[in-house]
């Protein structure tokens, strides 16, 4: 045991041996900056830990936050921008409690619910719609307040300036590539000459889009007419209205007639008269196609803002209200309605084709 002792110390002495004579071997500016690179990994990884680590702590400290949620109807879009915004939530694991309402297209219920969220005290409120987002705008400028497919902030009173918006008002906006609609529509149905602006007059994020609808119409040489709806009531008298008048029918993001696309859909198709919609919401109720923004998208993206207010403590009177890049934008056309129509839609290249 002793002579293997002596032997195995005589090899491990060796060893160092060689590996100091390799050591003091290696040039000193490489080994300085060998050196220089590892600190600074060093440095960069401890400071992305120390910020994961904070994030999970504000995340872990126990506190449930209370989340009103006031959307204006129940429809395709804004349903998913109400799932976004909560899946954002979840990834960034926040614990919540949701208390979700919905005003059933009522503006008299709009108002009564904000009042119902404002007064227990939630932590923050989600508005989904421009309606929504006034009634709760007004009755609380304390509570934050993130709102989402809302078309022009500013233009509809809820912001003083959409890039800086100076209250406690901000979220995303839901403002779509009309022109771009517009071109859709003579793309698709070249021999459209005269068409339909239908939305509803009590929609504030309607008008805006329709006065986009309308320049684009006027460079395009297309003369249009407006057909406005007051309730989704009046929705099926007056697409009936229609038939015989016009070429097509374009119908922008508005929440009454997204919420009665069926209606608008089965009077129109069965009478032969395409629809240009606003988002692809409309087109899987019946429109024919749209190039228009991902709302569930939109819901994430101001999810991220809640996070950064509850967690973070960003300050909302100073955060930008959001857009979805153009390249989230996608070509959605239903086919069967192609079908109902005879018109043929198989040119159009990168489509979301739905039935």
């Amino acid at each position: 045991m002793k002579k293997s002792s002596k032997l195995l110390s005589m090899i491990l002495a060796g060893a160092m041996a060689v590996s100091l004579a390799g050591c003091s071997s290696k040039p000193a500016e490489t080994e300085a900056a060998a050196t220089t690179a590892a600190e600074t990994t060093a440095e960069e990884t401890t400071a992305a830990e120390t910020e994961a680590e904070e994030s999970k702590e504000a995340q872990a400290d126990g506190k449930t936050y209370k989340i009103g949620v006031l959307q204006l109807v129940q429809h395709a879009a804004l349903d998913a921008s109400n799932e976004g915004f909560f899946a954002a939530l979840d990834d960034a694991g926040l614990n919540y409690e949701a208390d979700q309402q919905n005003a059933s297209g009522e503006q008299a219920n709009c108002l009564t619910i904000a009042e119902k969220l404002v007064n227990d005290g939630d932590d923050l409120i989600l508005a989904i719609a421009t309606p929504a987002a006034q009634a709760v705008a007004g009755v609380t400028t304390e509570i934050p307040i993130l709102l989402t497919a809302v078309t022009d902030p500013a233009e509809s009173g809820l912001v003083n300036d959409n890039a800086n918006p100076g209250v406690n008002v901000s979220g995303t906006s839901d403002l779509t590539p009309v022109k771009e609609q517009i071109e859709l529509l003579q793309q698709i149905l070249p021999e459209a000459k005269h068409i339909g602006l239908l939305y509803c007059s009590a929609e504030s994020n309607s008008e805006l889009q329709i006065a986009m609808a309308k320049e684009a119409c006027d460079a395009a040489g297309i003369t249009y007419e407006e057909y406005t709806v007051p309730s989704s009531n009046e929705i099926q008298s007056v697409v009936e209205s229609m038939v015989g008048k016009v070429d097509a029918i374009y119908a922008p993001t508005d929440n009454t007639i997204a919420a009665g696309m069926s209606t608008v859909a089965m009077v129109a198709n069965d009478n032969g008269i395409p629809t240009i919609c606003g988002e692809a919401g409309m087109v899987e109720a019946g429109g024919l196609a749209t190039y228009g923004i991902d709302y569930y998208q939109l819901g994430y993206l101001a999810g991220e803002q809640a996070v950064d207010i509850l967690v973070n403590g960003a300050d909302i009177t100073t955060m930008p209200i959001g857009y979805l890049p153009a390249e989230r934008c996608e070509l959605t056309v239903n086919k069967t309605t192609a079908e109902t129509l005879g018109i043929d839609v198989s040119g159009l290249e990168g489509a979301v084709v739905v039935e």
